[in-house]
């Protein structure tokens, strides 16, 4: 009897690079910058993005998609604390979006006249590293209470973002946490990585990871 051995991940990614260099394409001839962050539940996406964009919104027209399984929380948070447009977009149970996802939800999303576009991708450190949205940044949030060992364990996600973000620093005195290991561990997965330290909660560091977005979309956008 004949068979085929079929590599379905394989060709799934293979489709979804293809997909998200449109995605690329397509906000490139609009000069719109997209980031994507990346985290797991409750390591503070939310709370950290309102700040930052109601520091960037003073230079850019910021658009966000809100990636969920269920809920409009956390759209509806944006929208009422930085008076920025978002939408919600339901994954109907998958733990990631893909480029394709983000393609159709630019469909339903209102791009006039926007200069970036920041994605709060579903809660997880492991499958949205896998798939490429089609973001000009990838940008990935790692909590104290978290632990500074999961560059270890989660590697991948760490080796995609450009960006990692130490939130809830203000927590240090409470959890062992060490914050120069865990950079160690976040430059062993990936050198070029820009670490940077926050509190949203009680606005330490968001200066320098607002100022560092800034360059970085300035330069793309000019």
């Amino acid at each position: 009897m004949d068979y085929r051995v079929v590599k379905v991940k394989e060709d799934i990614l293979v489709e979804n690079n293809k997909k998200a260099q449109d995605v690329r394409d397509f906000l490139k001839s609009k000069n719109i910058y997209f980031i994507n962050v990346m985290a797991s539940p409750g390591a503070g996406k939310t709370t950290l993005l309102v700040n930052l964009i109601n520091r960037l919104k003073k230079k850019y027209r910021i658009g966000v998609l809100e990636a969920d399984i269920d809920g409009e929380e956390d759209a509806k948070t944006i929208v009422n604390t930085t008076e920025t447009r978002s939408i919600q977009v339901h994954t109907s149970g998958a733990c990631h979006l893909t480029a394709q996802m983000v393609n159709d939800a630019f469909k339903s999303f209102d791009l006039t006249d926007l200069d970036v576009v920041i994605l709060e991708n579903i809660g997880n450190l492991v499958c949205p590293a896998e798939f490429d949205t089609g973001s000009n940044l990838n940008m990935m949030l790692l909590s104290v209470p978290e632990g500074e060992d999961k560059p270890l364990k989660y590697p991948l996600m760490f080796e995609v973002s450009e960006i990692a973000v130490i939130t809830k620093i203000d927590t240090l005195p409470v959890f062992d946490f060490d914050f120069d290991k865990c950079k160690e561990y976040i430059l062993k997965r990936n050198p070029n990585a820009k670490v940077f330290r926050v509190s949203a909660l009680k606005d330490i560091g968001v200066d320098d990871l607002a100022d560092y977005l800034d360059k970085k979309i300035s330069m793309t956008i000019s």
